[in-house]
């Protein structure tokens, strides 16, 4: 899918020393354990978004065929990309945390919507994806058990799997400038 060169430096480096150091600090000081995390996003010409989150711009757009400029991916295909890259993450971590050999990992999801919803022309179809579907390609010489207590271990630990998964409340006020 990718240069595995870059993944197999990433690799050599265990991050169990962190997952330690992480625990450690936030059993000792709870107070710590709340994260939070914002972005701003402005609408700037036709579809196209600016996003900025931290110290990074990214580009949100529609494909042309929808009106937009075909400069950066769709917000759902962003909504994607989290998913995969976090699963990513959660399974090099949680691998090393377990002691569980892990070569390499890379993730392809499949979102599957019905545009119906986001055009409002049937109110009992969703806006958003119906179902996500997808593959975890992993290299390793872990056992079946192990590899399956990890993949228990990355469904229950994926932020934005849980995100996606579970009910969260989102608040967002309307505002006349």
């Amino acid at each position: 899918m990718f240069n595995t060169a870059v993944f197999t430096r990433v690799t050599e480096k265990n991050f169990k020393a962190i997952w330690d150091k992480k625990r450690e600090l936030l059993l000792d000081n709870p107070e710590k354990a709340i994260v939070t995390v914002k972005a701003d996003s402005e609408l700037v010409e036709g579809f196209m978004s600016r996003v900025k989150v931290r110290d990074f711009e990214v580009i949100v757009d529609q494909h042309k065929g929808m009106g937009g400029f075909d400069k950066g991916p769709r917000p759902s295909e962003y909504v994607l990309a989290a998913l995969a890259a976090c699963h990513e993450v959660t399974y090099r971590l949680h691998a090393d945390a377990l002691g569980i050999p892990l070569e390499s990992v890379s993730v392809s999801v499949t979102g599957h919507s019905d545009a119906r919803g986001f055009f409002r022309l049937n109110e009992n179809t969703r806006a958003g994806f119906s179902k996500i579907t997808g593959e975890i390609r992993i290299r390793s010489s872990a056992t079946d058990d192990d590899l399956q207590r990890l993949k228990l271990s990355v469904n229950s630990g994926c932020p934005v799997l849980d995100d996606l998964t579970q009910p969260v409340p989102v608040d967002l006020v309307l505002i006349r400038d």
